[in-house]
This record gives structure tokens, C-alpha cells and sequence, in this order.
């Protein structure tokens, strides 16, 4: 089974990401937004960042033209009526996302892949709401999209060997490395990020160091490109403690705890660059 026809639904920074690593790849690509404006702003945003290749050499522009002609919007989900792959990337909220999969299972054909970008929630809940769990599986990109080579493929009990072979030579024909990973919170990545991410709001609640300094300590000491506050306020802090919270409903351990500071700076609406002012600030 190979996809040549991807549909994604979603109008946020990964919905964006996708498509452009889907486009890019040679597949044709229609994207799903609730209105018009945000399904425009995926087309802009994907526009964006192939001017930004172009301009540092690294496409050219004739391969920044069949890219963006490969690539359609719509408010519409019968557009996905002949797509071969679906990838859901809208709020990580399980409500919403089984209501999306309902749908998506009516108006897809039935030899079509659905998949979810989530790394948290479990995907056998989004399969059993279909009449194709069989066809579902967790396909999840790394922010930003176009650049992290990590994608991975999560395993409900309810796919079958075809589909986990279709999603993970798609990450691959997307020039991504694949992952398989058992369906549970966090997958491998989150579900080892995280609790250091939280460690690290707790350090700076104790006063051991300011975040300046805990950020320069594992930078230095770690070699890690970023410290984790400069980390988190990209997650956003919102994404954060909803990744935390999915964490300690499955495990119920304290590590996934998100800190106070955390849910504080979320009630605050200090979210990080999404808001302009997290743990630092922003566009000033």
C-alpha cells in the first residue's frame, strides 16, 4: 500500500509542517481548515517557508513552484473523499479528535489510511470509533516538521501489519526516519522529555539556579542545543501541561506531575513565543 494523495486536517504550525514535508516529497497534498482564512494560512505559511529555502539556496525555484501546485486548501472534508492517507493534527483534546475521526470514517474511501499527529492520547480510542481500526495508527511529526528527522509510527492493538508497513514508508518517501512505538502516552520521545522538562520548572521553583543559568548548565554540561526553558516556550506551556497531564492519567506517576509554575504561567496566558512571553520574551 503506498500513498500518492494525502489529506491533513488541521490549520496550526504542524498542520503547515506536514504539508510541506508531504508536497516537498512528490505527494499530492489537501489541507483542511475550519474556515477559509486559517486553510489560507496554511498555503501562506508552507509559501513562506519555500521562499526561505530559495533565498539560502536550498531549492530552487522551480521546485518551490510543483511544490505549492501540489498543494490545495479547503474548509471542505469531502475533499478527502479520495485520499489515500489522512493526518489529523488538530487540538489535543480526545472529544474532539473522535468526532473528526467519525467523520473522516464516513467521507474517506475505505481503503484509506486514517492517522492521528498526536503523541498523548490513545490512538486504539480514535480506531475504535471507526469502522476501519484496522486502517489507524498514530503518525507523529516533530516540531518543526520540514527539519526534525524523527517520525513516530505508534502501534494500536487494532492495526494491522500492512498499515504500520504503509505509514512507515511514507515517513520514509518523506525523507524522515520512522519509529515504531507501542500506543501509550508519550510514545518514546515525550514520555522521556517531559519529565525532565518538569524536573527543570521544579529546580527553578526550589531557587537552585535562574533559568538562565539552569538553560546554560545543560546546554554547556549536556550538549543539548537548547536548555528547557528555552524549550518549553517553544512547546508552548499549554501544550506542556497537556502533554504532563496525559502522562500522569496513564502512569499516575509524580514525575508527570506538571510543576505549579506551569500551570500558573498557563492561567497567566504566558504560553511562551506563541503569546510572546514565557519563561523569556519575545518579539520585542
Amino acid at each position: 500500500m503506498g500513498f500518492t494523495r494525502v489529506g491533513i486536517v488541521g490549520s496550526g504550525i504542524m498542520a503547515a509542517g506536514i504539508a510541506e514535508v508531504a508536497a516537498v516529497h512528490g505527494h499530492e497534498v489537501v489541507v483542511r481548515g475550519r474556515s477559509h482564512s486559517s486553510a489560507e494560512k496554511v498555503r501562506d505559511a508552507v509559501a513562506a517557508s519555500l521562499a526561505r529555502q530559495v533565498a539560502k539556496d536550498r531549492c530552487s525555484p522551480e521546485a518551490r513552484d510543483a511544490t505549492v501546485g501540489r498543494l490545495a486548501v479547503t474548509t471542505d472534508v469531502d475533499a478527502f473523499s479520495d485520499v489515500d492517507l489522512v493526518i489529523e493534527s488538530v487540538v489535543e483534546d480526545l472529544a474532539v479528535k473522535r468526532h473528526l475521526f467519525v467523520e473522516l470514517d464516513q467521507v474517506c474511501d475505505g481503503r484509506a489510511v486514517l492517522a492521528t499527529n498526536t503523541s498523548t492520547l490513545p490512538v486504539v480510542e480514535l480506531a475504535m470509533v471507526t469502522d476501519r481500526p484496522e486502517k489507524v495508527c498514530g503518525i507523529h511529526f516533530f516540531n518543526p516538521a520540514p527539519a526534525m528527522p524523527l517520525v513516530e509510527v505508534a502501534r494500536p492493538i487494532t492495526a494491522s501489519d500492512e498499515t504500520m508497513a504503509a505509514a512507515c514508508g511514507f515517513a520514509e518517501r518523506c525523507g524522515k526516519e520512522p519509529v515504531v512505538v507501542k500506543d501509550q502516552a508519550g510514545f518514546v520521545v515525550n514520555a522521556l522529555l517531559f519529565p525532565y522538562l518538569n524536573h527543570a520548572v521544579r529546580l527553578l521553583e526550589q531557587g537552585v539556579a535562574d533559568k538562565a543559568g539552569i538553560d546554560a548548565a545543560m546546554r554547556g554540561g549536556c550538549g543539548f542545543p537548547m536548555g528547557p526553558f528555552a524549550l518549553l516556550d517553544l512547546v508552548g506551556m499549554d501544550t506542556s501541561v497537556a502533554i504532563l497531564d496525559a502522562l500522569y492519567a496513564e502512569h499516575r506517576e509524580p514525575q508527570y506531575a506538571a510543576a505549579p509554575l506551569l500551570r500558573r504561567m498557563v492561567a497567566a496566558e504566558h504560553l511562551g513565543r506563541k503569546s510572546g512571553l514565557g519563561f523569556y520574551r519575545y518579539g520585542d
